[in-house]
């Protein structure tokens, strides 16, 4: 017996989810190439700041409902 599928169970991710979690993959790419040039200093707080901040944020944000 399978168990059923809930609507419920899906994140429900729109448009502007997508566009924070490319801003976060943005920041990501940036640290480490920030990185790359031995530059401590910005690349992990870029990356602390995608990671703790803008993931999170771009799978939790629900826009309002009209």
């Amino acid at each position: 017996m399978k168990p059923e599928k809930k609507d419920n169970d899906k994140l429900p991710l729109g448009r502007i989810n997508f566009i924070i979690l490319l801003v976060a993959a943005l920041l990501l790419i940036a640290g480490y190439f920030i990185m790359s040039f031995n530059e401590i200093s910005i690349s992990p707080i870029l990356l602390v700041v995608a990671y703790a901040i803008v993931i999170p944020l771009a799978l939790l944000y629900q826009p309002k409902k009209k």
